[in-house]
């Protein structure tokens, strides 16, 4: 039974039949936006699967590889704003489209940089070219879902970023190993070849599949495009109602949204060094792999851990408020990687950063209920990109930071107790500006 054959008042079938309406939405459009979102993720981190290759064929040293991940992020924040105001404007499918078609086009020529100098050409240009994906859906997902079902649908989403990793590993492994075979290339430029293809290939399924607004959505019927609207426009009026700020200018202006992005910035620190250098941390440990092949397929293993972890604290997270189920895995994550410091082992090392990973991977989506219970209209496109690109800061400064320190002492020790000492400042953040925010709106 459908939600729109209910005709009884009992609240138990009600809910039952909501409950039934948001899984309904979220499996037409979470995998649609959710594998352009790996997509991302898979094109971002795999300068850290290639870094050894790619180093001894063009003779980067740590510090330079790190700066050539970082420089993804300059283009990114510098236009993260606008994409997202034009994305509000022209819709999600054609603008998301537009933005993968670029950024596939770029991924599939960095498989012929022949110098340091090409390599932070390509990867700059990346960042101009994927820049507004990722706050873009975002605020896509707040076109769709209210915030009484946004803890699962975000945690649901964010699945995406660790499934890059399990997707994006395998796939690296087999073209490492065969990639110089299949093409005329070192098997290391295969790698950027083929993921540039696909992902022109997803973006051909966006363009066909992604319905703008509930009200484009053809598979959904007129009496549960009302129920969409109905909630959708009930959250609407009661943040207007706590003072949420609704244009563009005062977002801009908005304390509130410059420390959110602050905020966010300490969540997402670690995730970039680790995607960048867990593979050249593992292939120093000799009783964890061995090789460049082997290192990337066992820097998966955290990412498969923090999926299971992200599902399970979903479950919980929905009865916590936002800001208790944003830091409670913040503090795990900034615990495991003290823990990995201090590791005696290659196991216990990957053990402590299956913990950190799913810790910073659990904490992610549930930051993300708390700007659009402060921001709405025209504020929560440009907000929520502010923060998002603030927060992508952290992917210049966090590897280019870990390969210097690491190039100065020797060791990735003093990188990883950097990134856990920003998370745990951030935890301060969180806790004084999110519960702020939480009060208002729960008035």
């Amino acid at each position: 039974m459908s939600s729109s054959d209910v005709t009884g008042t009992d609240p138990e079938i009600q809910d039952e039949a909501e409950r039934r309406l948001w899984r309904r939405i979220a499996w037409r459009i979470i995998p649609i936006v959710g594998l352009a979102y790996l997509m991302s993720y898979i094109d971002r981190a795999n300068l850290g699967y290639v870094a050894q290759p790619m180093s001894r064929e063009l003779g980067l040293d740590a510090a330079q590889i790190g700066l050539a991940g970082g420089l993804f992020f300059i283009g990114y924040i510098l236009v993260e704003v606008p994409s997202n105001m034009a994305l509000r404007r022209f819709g999600a499918r054609k603008w998301i489209t537009r933005i993968m078609v670029t950024w596939g086009l770029i991924t599939a020529l960095t498989a012929y940089v022949d110098s340091a100098a090409h390599l932070y050409l390509a990867r700059l240009a990346l960042g101009f070219a994927e820049a507004g994906l990722a706050a873009g859906i975002l605020l896509y997902l707040t076109f769709w879902f209210p915030r009484k079902v946004r803890s699962w649908v975000m945690a649901t989403f964010f699945l995406m970023i660790p499934l890059s990793s399990i997707v994006g590993a395998p796939l690296a492994a087999a073209l490492l190993s065969w990639g110089d075979i299949l093409f005329p290339l070192s098997a290391w430029r295969s790698l950027f070849l083929v993921e540039g293809v696909l992902t022109l290939m997803v973006a051909v399924v966006v363009f066909c599949l992604l319905p703008d607004r509930p009200s484009d959505a053809k598979w959904l019927s007129d009496d549960d495009r009302a129920r969409v609207e109905a909630a959708l426009q009930a959250d609407e009026e009661k943040r207007a109602a706590s003072g949420a700020i609704s244009g563009f200018g005062a977002s801009m202006r908005s304390g509130r949204v410059w420390v959110l992005a602050i905020a966010f910035f300490t969540v997402v620190f670690g995730l970039y060094p680790l995607a960048f250098f867990l593979p050249t941390m593992i292939s120093t440990i000799s009783d964890a792999a061995g090789g460049d092949v082997n290192s990337v397929l066992v820097s998966a293993i955290p990412s498969a851990f923090a999926i299971i972890v992200m599902i399970m604290w979903s479950r919980v997270s929905g009865r916590l408020s936002a800001v208790t189920a944003t830091v409670v895995p913040m503090a795990v994550g900034a615990a495991g990687l003290v823990l990995a410091t201090a590791a005696g082992s290659g196991y216990l090392f990957v053990a402590a950063v299956c913990l950190s990973t799913a810790g910073i991977y659990s904490a992610m989506p549930q930051f993300w209920r708390i700007p659009p219970l402060a921001l709405t209209g025209a504020a929560a496109a440009a907000g929520i990109a502010v923060i998002n690109s603030v927060s992508n800061l952290s992917g210049f400064v966090g590897p280019y930071v870990t390969g210097a320190i690491h190039d100065a002492t020797g060791s990735y020790t003093w990188a990883l107790l950097t990134i856990a000492a920003v998370m745990v400042a951030g935890i301060g953040v969180v806790l004084t500006t999110g519960r702020r925010i939480e009060t208002t709106m729960d008035r």
